[in-house]
């Protein structure tokens, strides 16, 4: 079954699509900078397998979110 081109989506079919590309963009930047700032003993797992789950998953935001809940120690 094939999808839909670009050209072939409505305009708020298109908007949809860019809102969450922008979405997911977002939410990989920030959990990727608090990543890199913060030290390998407040992060559940190696840092480079997080990195790699982050930049290379496309998971609609949930790749980030995991990270957020539960790749991160408590601080403290």
């Amino acid at each position: 079954m094939a999808g839909k081109t670009w050209a072939e989506l409505s305009p708020q079919q298109q908007r949809l699509v860019i809102a969450g590309v922008v979405v997911e963009s977002v939410l990989k930047a920030v959990a990727l900078a608090d990543l890199a700032r913060r030290p390998a003993a407040q992060v559940r797992g190696p840092k480079p397998m997080w990195a790699l789950l982050l930049t290379l998953s496309n998971s609609l935001g949930v790749a980030p979110v995991i990270y957020w809940l539960y790749g991160r120690r408590r601080e403290g």
